[in-house]
Protein backbone atom coordinates (compact mmCIF):
# COMPACT_ATOMS: atom_id res chain seq x y z
CA UNK A 1 0.00 0.00 0.00
CA UNK A 2 1.37 3.38 -0.93
CA UNK A 3 2.15 5.98 1.87
CA UNK A 4 -1.05 7.81 0.62
CA UNK A 5 -4.22 6.56 -0.35
CA UNK A 6 -7.94 7.74 -1.23
CA UNK A 7 -10.49 5.24 -0.26
CA UNK A 8 -14.25 5.03 -0.08
CA UNK A 9 -15.98 4.64 3.47
CA UNK A 10 -18.20 5.22 5.95
CA UNK A 11 -17.03 6.38 9.83
CA UNK A 12 -18.84 3.70 12.34
CA UNK A 13 -17.47 4.88 15.10
CA UNK A 14 -15.40 7.90 16.59
CA UNK A 15 -13.54 8.14 20.11
CA UNK A 16 -11.58 10.60 21.40
CA UNK A 17 -8.09 10.82 21.83
CA UNK A 18 -6.18 12.91 23.50
CA UNK A 19 -6.94 17.02 23.87
CA UNK A 20 -7.80 17.33 20.53
CA UNK A 21 -7.38 14.55 18.24
CA UNK A 22 -10.14 11.65 17.95
CA UNK A 23 -9.60 7.83 16.41
CA UNK A 24 -12.28 6.73 13.63
CA UNK A 25 -13.38 2.77 12.86
CA UNK A 26 -13.90 3.51 9.12
CA UNK A 27 -15.62 0.68 6.82
CA UNK A 28 -14.15 0.78 3.64
CA UNK A 29 -14.90 -0.43 0.40
CA UNK A 30 -11.05 -0.84 -0.49
CA UNK A 31 -9.41 -2.31 2.15
CA UNK A 32 -11.90 -3.30 5.15
CA UNK A 33 -12.59 -2.26 8.37
CA UNK A 34 -9.66 0.11 9.56
CA UNK A 35 -9.00 2.59 12.60
CA UNK A 36 -7.52 6.04 11.46
CA UNK A 37 -6.84 9.22 13.96
CA UNK A 38 -7.83 12.29 12.71
CA UNK A 39 -5.29 14.41 14.70
CA UNK A 40 -7.41 18.37 15.37
CA UNK A 41 -10.73 17.08 14.98
CA UNK A 42 -11.96 18.21 18.27
CA UNK A 43 -10.59 21.34 17.50
CA UNK A 44 -13.52 23.87 16.73
CA UNK A 45 -12.10 25.25 13.20
CA UNK A 46 -10.48 21.72 12.32
CA UNK A 47 -10.90 20.58 8.85
CA UNK A 48 -11.89 17.37 10.14
CA UNK A 49 -14.23 18.13 12.51
CA UNK A 50 -17.30 17.47 9.81
CA UNK A 51 -15.80 14.15 8.93
CA UNK A 52 -15.34 12.63 12.09
CA UNK A 53 -18.59 12.14 12.94
CA UNK A 54 -20.51 8.60 13.29
CA UNK A 55 -22.35 7.77 9.80
CA UNK A 56 -19.97 10.35 7.24
CA UNK A 57 -19.56 8.83 4.39
CA UNK A 58 -17.21 9.58 1.18
CA UNK A 59 -13.90 10.17 0.31
CA UNK A 60 -10.91 9.80 2.55
CA UNK A 61 -7.25 10.79 1.83
CA UNK A 62 -4.86 8.08 4.27
CA UNK A 63 -1.57 8.67 5.38
CA UNK A 64 -0.21 4.77 5.87
CA UNK A 65 1.77 4.75 8.76
CA UNK A 66 3.85 1.71 10.38
CA UNK A 67 0.83 0.87 12.54
CA UNK A 68 -1.91 3.08 11.57
CA UNK A 69 -3.62 5.15 9.21
CA UNK A 70 -3.74 9.02 9.60
CA UNK A 71 -6.60 10.88 8.08
CA UNK A 72 -5.15 13.83 6.12
CA UNK A 73 -8.13 14.90 3.76
CA UNK A 74 -12.13 13.92 3.39
CA UNK A 75 -15.27 14.73 0.95
CA UNK A 76 -18.04 13.97 2.55
CA UNK A 77 -20.83 13.18 0.39
CA UNK A 78 -23.57 12.28 2.99
CA UNK A 79 -23.41 12.94 6.94
CA UNK A 80 -26.85 11.00 7.02
CA UNK A 81 -28.16 14.47 9.35
CA UNK A 82 -31.52 13.33 9.10
CA UNK A 83 -30.77 10.48 11.63
CA UNK A 84 -29.98 12.71 14.44
CA UNK A 85 -33.42 14.48 14.30
CA UNK A 86 -34.95 11.57 15.73
CA UNK A 87 -33.54 9.78 18.44
CA UNK A 88 -35.45 5.95 17.26
CA UNK A 89 -33.17 6.64 13.90
CA UNK A 90 -29.80 7.65 15.53
CA UNK A 91 -30.67 4.52 17.74
CA UNK A 92 -31.16 2.05 14.90
CA UNK A 93 -27.77 3.91 12.78
CA UNK A 94 -26.00 3.56 15.96
CA UNK A 95 -26.85 -0.24 15.69
CA UNK A 96 -26.12 -1.30 12.28
CA UNK A 97 -22.97 0.72 12.92
CA UNK A 98 -21.82 -1.37 15.98
CA UNK A 99 -22.91 -4.57 14.02
CA UNK A 100 -20.65 -3.79 10.94
CA UNK A 101 -17.85 -2.49 12.91
CA UNK A 102 -17.93 -6.04 14.71
CA UNK A 103 -18.65 -8.40 12.01
CA UNK A 104 -16.14 -6.74 9.52
CA UNK A 105 -12.08 -7.44 8.96
CA UNK A 106 -9.41 -5.12 7.88
CA UNK A 107 -7.87 -6.60 4.40
CA UNK A 108 -11.70 -8.36 3.56
CA UNK A 109 -13.84 -7.49 0.70
CA UNK A 110 -16.26 -5.95 2.55
CA UNK A 111 -18.05 -3.88 -0.37
CA UNK A 112 -21.50 -5.59 -0.50
CA UNK A 113 -21.30 -4.90 3.59
CA UNK A 114 -20.79 -1.09 3.45
CA UNK A 115 -23.67 -0.95 0.58
CA UNK A 116 -25.75 -2.89 3.16
CA UNK A 117 -24.75 -0.58 5.76
CA UNK A 118 -25.59 2.38 3.27
CA UNK A 119 -28.78 1.53 2.24
CA UNK A 120 -30.28 0.18 5.27
CA UNK A 121 -29.11 4.30 7.15
CA UNK A 122 -31.27 5.65 4.05
CA UNK A 123 -34.13 3.29 4.72
CA UNK A 124 -34.03 4.24 8.09
CA UNK A 125 -34.15 7.94 7.10
CA UNK A 126 -37.06 7.54 4.60
CA UNK A 127 -39.07 6.90 7.66
CA UNK A 128 -41.37 4.75 5.00
CA UNK A 129 -41.00 1.11 6.25
CA UNK A 130 -41.31 -0.17 9.23
CA UNK A 131 -37.87 -0.25 11.34
CA UNK A 132 -38.62 -3.62 12.96
CA UNK A 133 -38.47 -4.69 9.36
CA UNK A 134 -35.74 -3.18 8.32
CA UNK A 135 -33.91 -4.15 11.59
CA UNK A 136 -34.73 -7.35 10.61
CA UNK A 137 -33.61 -7.33 7.00
CA UNK A 138 -30.16 -5.82 7.51
CA UNK A 139 -29.63 -8.65 10.24
CA UNK A 140 -30.43 -11.71 8.33
CA UNK A 141 -28.38 -9.86 4.96
CA UNK A 142 -24.78 -8.95 7.50
CA UNK A 143 -24.45 -12.62 8.40
CA UNK A 144 -25.68 -14.09 5.00
CA UNK A 145 -22.82 -11.73 3.42
CA UNK A 146 -20.82 -12.88 6.14
CA UNK A 147 -21.47 -16.68 4.92
CA UNK A 148 -23.33 -17.89 7.73
CA UNK A 149 -26.64 -17.76 6.22
CA UNK A 150 -29.55 -20.10 7.23
CA UNK A 151 -30.27 -22.79 4.86
CA UNK A 152 -33.78 -21.78 3.98
CA UNK A 153 -34.31 -23.07 0.37
CA UNK A 154 -34.31 -26.79 1.43
CA UNK A 155 -34.72 -28.91 4.66
CA UNK A 156 -31.53 -29.17 6.38
CA UNK A 157 -31.79 -32.62 7.67
CA UNK A 158 -33.00 -34.45 4.15
CA UNK A 159 -32.06 -31.41 1.31
CA UNK A 160 -35.63 -31.58 0.35
CA UNK A 161 -37.37 -28.69 -0.12
CA UNK A 162 -41.24 -29.04 1.69
CA UNK A 163 -42.93 -29.35 -1.51
CA UNK A 164 -41.03 -32.46 -2.51
CA UNK A 165 -41.63 -34.22 0.73
CA UNK A 166 -45.14 -33.38 0.38
CA UNK A 167 -45.96 -34.74 -3.30
CA UNK A 168 -43.21 -38.42 -2.03
CA UNK A 169 -45.98 -38.58 1.06
CA UNK A 170 -48.86 -38.38 -1.86
CA UNK A 171 -50.53 -35.28 0.47
CA UNK A 172 -50.36 -31.66 -0.83
CA UNK A 173 -47.77 -29.09 0.20
CA UNK A 174 -47.97 -27.77 3.65
CA UNK A 175 -48.62 -23.82 3.85
CA UNK A 176 -46.38 -23.91 7.24
CA UNK A 177 -42.91 -24.80 7.82
CA UNK A 178 -40.37 -25.27 11.05
CA UNK A 179 -37.29 -22.68 11.59
CA UNK A 180 -34.65 -24.37 13.70
CA UNK A 181 -31.88 -22.37 15.04
CA UNK A 182 -29.65 -25.10 16.15
CA UNK A 183 -30.35 -26.71 12.97
CA UNK A 184 -29.51 -24.08 10.90
CA UNK A 185 -32.38 -23.28 8.74
CA UNK A 186 -35.89 -25.16 7.88
CA UNK A 187 -36.82 -28.25 8.80
CA UNK A 188 -39.45 -30.13 6.69
CA UNK A 189 -42.74 -31.84 8.77
CA UNK A 190 -40.65 -35.63 8.26
CA UNK A 191 -37.76 -34.07 9.79
CA UNK A 192 -39.47 -31.67 12.47
CA UNK A 193 -38.90 -34.22 15.34
CA UNK A 194 -34.90 -32.91 15.00
CA UNK A 195 -36.10 -30.26 17.03
CA UNK A 196 -39.17 -29.80 18.59
CA UNK A 197 -38.89 -26.17 19.48
CA UNK A 198 -38.45 -24.70 15.84
CA UNK A 199 -40.87 -22.22 14.95
CA UNK A 200 -43.38 -23.28 12.89
CA UNK A 201 -43.32 -20.49 10.02
CA UNK A 202 -46.11 -19.84 7.13
CA UNK A 203 -44.84 -20.13 3.35
CA UNK A 204 -44.80 -15.77 3.01
CA UNK A 205 -42.60 -15.65 5.87
CA UNK A 206 -40.30 -18.36 4.48
CA UNK A 207 -40.57 -16.98 0.98
CA UNK A 208 -39.43 -13.32 2.97
CA UNK A 209 -36.03 -14.88 4.20
CA UNK A 210 -35.29 -16.57 0.91
CA UNK A 211 -35.76 -13.23 -0.62
CA UNK A 212 -33.43 -11.41 1.39
CA UNK A 213 -30.50 -13.58 1.45
CA UNK A 214 -30.64 -14.24 -2.18
CA UNK A 215 -31.37 -10.85 -3.64
CA UNK A 216 -28.86 -7.71 -4.05
CA UNK A 217 -28.93 -5.07 -1.49
CA UNK A 218 -29.98 -2.35 -3.84
CA UNK A 219 -33.81 -4.53 -3.70
CA UNK A 220 -33.93 -5.18 0.07
CA UNK A 221 -35.69 -2.30 1.33
CA UNK A 222 -38.60 -2.62 -1.48
CA UNK A 223 -41.03 -4.09 0.54
CA UNK A 224 -43.54 -4.20 3.47
CA UNK A 225 -44.90 -7.49 4.91
CA UNK A 226 -48.03 -8.33 7.24
CA UNK A 227 -47.48 -7.72 11.09
CA UNK A 228 -47.71 -12.41 11.26
CA UNK A 229 -44.71 -12.28 8.82
CA UNK A 230 -42.82 -9.50 11.09
CA UNK A 231 -43.09 -11.02 13.92
CA UNK A 232 -42.08 -14.62 12.67
CA UNK A 233 -39.08 -13.36 10.64
CA UNK A 234 -37.93 -11.33 14.20
CA UNK A 235 -38.21 -14.40 16.61
CA UNK A 236 -36.53 -16.56 13.89
CA UNK A 237 -33.54 -13.95 12.88
CA UNK A 238 -33.52 -13.34 16.77
CA UNK A 239 -33.30 -17.42 17.97
CA UNK A 240 -30.38 -17.86 15.01
CA UNK A 241 -27.89 -14.66 16.26
CA UNK A 242 -28.38 -15.69 19.61
CA UNK A 243 -26.95 -19.36 18.23
CA UNK A 244 -24.15 -17.75 16.07
CA UNK A 245 -23.65 -14.08 16.90
CA UNK A 246 -21.85 -14.48 20.42
CA UNK A 247 -21.38 -11.11 21.23
CA UNK A 248 -23.66 -8.28 23.38
CA UNK A 249 -24.43 -4.74 21.09
CA UNK A 250 -24.39 -2.59 23.66
CA UNK A 251 -26.46 -0.61 21.23
CA UNK A 252 -29.39 -2.84 21.96
CA UNK A 253 -29.91 -1.87 24.84
CA UNK A 254 -31.80 1.50 23.47
CA UNK A 255 -33.48 -0.67 20.80
CA UNK A 256 -34.27 -3.94 22.34
CA UNK A 257 -37.70 -1.99 24.73
CA UNK A 258 -39.47 -1.69 21.35
CA UNK A 259 -38.38 -4.73 19.09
Amino acid sequence: MPASTIVTGMVLSAMPVGDYDKRLVILTKEIGRISAFAKGARRPNSALLACSQPFAFGEFTLYAGISSYTIMAAEISNYFGELRDDFDQLCYGFYFSEFADYITKENNDEKDILKLLYQSLKAIGKNTIDKQLIRAVFELKIISLNGEAPQVFACVKCNKNSRETALEEGRLPSGRYYFSASCGGILCEACRGNDRNAISVNTSTLYTMQYIISKEVEKLYTFKVTDEVLAELKLCIKNYLACYVEHEFKSLEMLNPVY
